[in-house]
């Protein structure tokens, strides 16, 4: 199988560069997986594809202002007045660092660039004033492809300093700055756990409102917690799908999570993921739980393709996903590869938005 098999035409043009100004305002597709029938409808009419009994499964985790400019120790900082992280001038002599995951107290895994040249031990520092940098980080270890583990140094408030110089992490076919409206809008409004570096993006188009009217048609709601990090968003290198590995996310599913959920596989009711992230969360569980979900704090680098058994999920609320990314691969394995082509290609002739603040696709 190769990569190449899950391409697809994409005009830049329906690439969304702005959240709607209503979340549930959002199109969506629904596909049966079963007949590959297709039907375009509105996120707000999600509720009248459940069925009583349902359990929607959600992620909870909260972006952090994972992407942090800095200079290079004894590297002149540059003090600019405009923190437009797009320019060129802001960009000129700065390091880039995004945080992806972190793995002890103050050691994190992180995309910087350029990294060509920043072995170990060189020193990043960020926003340096007269009274000291506001953040410091040495890099420890050294990946391919600009990845690296920093050790930061020891700052009792360094959340709080992250949220003053930190940007939200915006993908990069989002071609602007990120805004202070993102902080708000490029996160689920019950979005609870400090951790990603990307948005569970299915989850952008729930509000309050439309939560209580699922929870008064006798669908069940639970949380679980996947840190989206580098597992989910980093390209694949490798052109036969099986030859990919993805990085790992910490994910956390707690004790009531896990009783719902396994409730609904006893009673054959539907458990319906929310996100490729709640999907693999829950697969990858029940891979360790004997086809039920066990609790706990893990990791995970589960890859799913075509060719996976589902034990989990009986349908999945997912935006539209990246070219030959491992995102599609998941949607086509639970799909079938030819109902989701034939699914993009209605959308993009439909004039579907694509990718985080996209449309989204009810596949049933």
């Amino acid at each position: 199988m190769l990569v190449s098999d899950f391409d697809f035409h994409l005009p830049e043009e329906l690439i969304a560069q702005e959240p709607l100004l209503e979340r549930s305002a959002a199109r969506m597709l629904v596909l049966d997986r079963g007949t590959g029938g297709l039907k375009d409808d509105h996120f707000r009419n999600l509720l009248e594809h459940l069925r009583p009994g349902d359990v929607l499964a959600l992620n909870n985790s909260r972006v952090f202002p994972a992407r942090i400019f800095g200079h290079r120790s004894g590297q002149r900082a540059q003090r600019l007045s405009a923190r437009n992280p797009a320019s060129r001038e802001f960009l000129k002599g700065r390091v880039e660092v995004l945080l992806t995951r972190q793995v002890a107290e103050y050691e994190w895994e992180a995309l910087v660039r350029p990294g060509r040249k920043l072995g170990i031990g060189e020193v990043l520092r960020f926003e340096e004033s007269e009274s000291g940098s506001l953040l410091e980080a040495e890099i420890i270890e050294c990946g391919r492809y600009g990845e690296r583990k920093l050790r930061f140094r020891p700052q009792s408030d360094f959340f709080e300093r992250l949220e003053r110089l930190g940007h939200i992490p915006l993908p990069p076919y989002i071609h602007r700055a990120d805004r202070w409206l993102d902080r708000e809008r490029y996160q689920t409004v019950f979005a609870r756990d400090r951790g990603s570096a990307a948005a569970p993006t299915a989850g952008l188009h729930f509000t309050p409102e439309i939560l209580n009217q699922i929870r008064m048609k006798e669908v069940e709601i639970v949380e679980v917690t996947l840190h989206v990090g580098l597992g989910t968003f980093q390209p694949l290198r490798e052109e036969v799908v099986e030859k990919n590995t993805l990085h790992r996310e910490s994910y956390e599913i707690t004790d009531w999570a896990a009783d719902t959920i396994n409730r609904a596989l006893l009673d054959r009711r539907r458990v319906v993921g929310v996100g490729t992230t709640v999907v693999r969360t829950l697969e990858h569980s029940a891979q360790l739980g004997g086809d039920r979900i066990a609790p706990g704090k893990r990791e995970t680098n589960i890859f799913i393709y075509p060719g996976f058994e589902f034990h989990i999920i009986g349908a999945m609320l997912t935006n539209f996903h990246l070219p030959r990314s491992s995102l599609l691969m998941l949607l086509c394995a639970f799909a079938g590869r030819e109902h989701v082509l034939k699914a993009y290609d209605h959308a993009v002739g439909a004039g579907y938005r694509f990718f985080s603040y996209g449309d989204c696709m009810l596949v049933e």
